[in-house]
């Protein structure tokens, strides 16, 4: 060994677009994953975790280099000469499977899946490389019917997670209903079709007028660059702003069956618009059946998703609360999960279309979002008990303490640091611990324990006015009978 091989210290550094996460961050996004599934598992849905690898050509678009295909995905070469790719998302890895599988599933297949994900992209401010995933799918079933049900089950799972009732709504659109106004229009060419597409998109950020020169010859922006636009005449960009207009709020006495009567004055004589229409309102007719009111989903026609992905129905959650950052200032999420139906993605490997529609959604964007609406994902944090050492020869009393607390079902610990008491119970503290348990040699003597109240003492150093009753009735530290410790730790843990 040299010695600068002896000198060398790498620096602690994280890959960039690669989060540690502690107990929080983990604790938020077991809450969210254990509650959602919970829905979708009532549902009828099949969990399903498949590998973290695929082979890349299963990835698909995301691969434009065949001979080192790591544009968008993070791939290696096996042995056997043949190149593997981190998963990008869930619904790849379903396609294959749905393939390789087939003669043996249930059919439609209905499965639902969460896990980590992988995307060789730019690493930025929520933008990461390595995130959480969870999705459910029905593979198999073409009628509308299947889309409402994943579209009520997304609500419910929403709601699970802790998004109560008007705090994120669905928004709901068919890309057959403007791929029908572009026919009929004139349009055919799939590349000015996608411009209109990707013009409508923009509906949030730029508005009418923005969309509506995106639509035409093309838009100036603010720092002078010029953005090519659809190319479309004077009565198509027409069409395609009245039929994003055609949504008729809440607020202004509408609904889904208000905006699909819009709808169906604009998109009228387009056989492929009708086919949408008449999709929607099964959508529609399914999801009254099935509960889910007009202020949970509602159609949406600018929603447009996935440019080149979806064929049929689409939809997207968004996020109504108010949220802010840690320093108060207000942030805004938007879009917090989605999907849609996605008829050609199995036929990649079997060369026939088979249906399937899907909803997905961020998990750690979720608990994110949560967290600025002040809604703590799995709530407040919390620490374990904290047995205080204060002498190597009772290091067997302390652990049966553990031990019994454990037992309970309450989390404990015995410190088993070099320091004194001070810096133990501040310790405790930093732990967010809700009771720290001394048992010095008289308690031992007496069969007695002494408990400080942790929790007790953060509400007192904070300030908290209320609950006096309750605080009066806690003494900060208490003294008493051993075979006591466990009921007396509950109560300070359930107060």
């Amino acid at each position: 060994m040299t010695d600068d091989t002896q000198d060398f210290r790498p620096e602690a550094r994280a890959p960039r677009g690669f989060a540690d996460k502690r107990a929080r961050d983990l604790r938020a996004e077991r809450a969210i994953l254990e509650a959602v599934s919970a829905v979708y598992e009532r549902y009828g849905f099949e969990a399903l975790d498949t590998g973290a690898f695929e082979y890349a050509d299963a990835l698909g678009k995301f691969l434009p280099d065949s001979d080192r295909p790591n544009e968008g995905v993070f791939a290696l070469q096996d042995d056997d000469d043949q190149w593997m790719a981190l998963r990008y998302d869930l619904t790849a890895p379903l396609a294959r499977f749905a393939a390789q599988n087939w003669e043996t599933l249930a059919k439609p297949f209905r499965r639902y899946a969460y896990g980590p994900v992988w995307r060789n992209e730019k690493p930025g401010p929520g933008r990461f490389r390595q995130f959480i995933q969870c999705d459910a799918d029905t593979v198999g079933s073409a009628r509308p019917e299947a889309d409402a049900e994943i579209i009520a089950m997304a609500v419910e799972g929403l709601e699970a997670a802790g998004l109560p009732r008007g705090s994120a709504v669905l928004k709901i659109n068919n890309r057959k209903l403007l791929n029908g106004l572009l026919t009929a229009a004139g349009v055919a060419g799939e590349g000015q079709k996608l411009a209109v597409l990707r013009a409508v998109d923009k509906l949030d950020r730029l508005g009418v007028d923005g969309v509506r020169l995106l639509l035409g010859e093309g838009r100036l922006d603010e720092s002078g660059d010029f953005t090519k636009g659809a190319g479309l005449a004077g009565k198509a960009v027409d069409s395609v702003i009245d039929f994003v207009q055609a949504g008729v709020l809440l607020k202004d006495g509408g609904g889904r069956s208000a905006t699909l009567a819009n709808i169906a004055k604009v998109v009228a004589g387009s056989a492929e618009g009708d086919e949408g229409l008449r999709e929607l309102e099964l959508i529609d007719a399914a999801l009254t059946s099935l509960g889910v009111a007009d202020d949970q989903a509602f159609i949406d026609p600018s929603i447009v998703r996935g440019l080149e992905y979806y064929t049929g129905a689409v939809f997207e959650a968004e996020l109504l609360l108010s949220t802010t950052d840690e320093k108060g200032a207000k942030v805004s999420f938007g879009s917090i999960g989605g999907g849609g139906r996605y008829d050609d993605l199995v036929a990649r490997f079997t060369g026939q279309t088979t249906p399937a529609t899907g909803f997905s959604f961020g998990v750690s964007r979720l608990a994110a979002a949560l967290r600025a609406a002040g809604r703590e994902p799995g709530g407040a944090a919390r620490g374990p008990v904290v047995i205080i050492n204060f002498d190597q020869a009772h290091m067997g009393e302390y652990f049966a303490v553990a031990g019994e607390l454990r037992a309970a079902g309450i989390p404990a610990e015995v410190y088993l640091g070099t320091s004194g008491m001070r810096p133990q119970m501040k310790y405790a503290d930093r732990r967010l611990s809700p009771a720290a348990i001394m048992l010095g040699g008289d308690e031992i003597a007496a069969g007695t324990v002494t408990i400080k109240d942790l929790d007790l003492g953060r509400e007192l150093a904070a300030g908290v006015a209320d609950n006096a009753a309750w605080k009066a009735e806690r003494p900060g530290q208490q003294t008493i009978p051993r075979d006591q410790l466990v009921a007396a730790v509950k109560t300070i843990i359930g107060g």
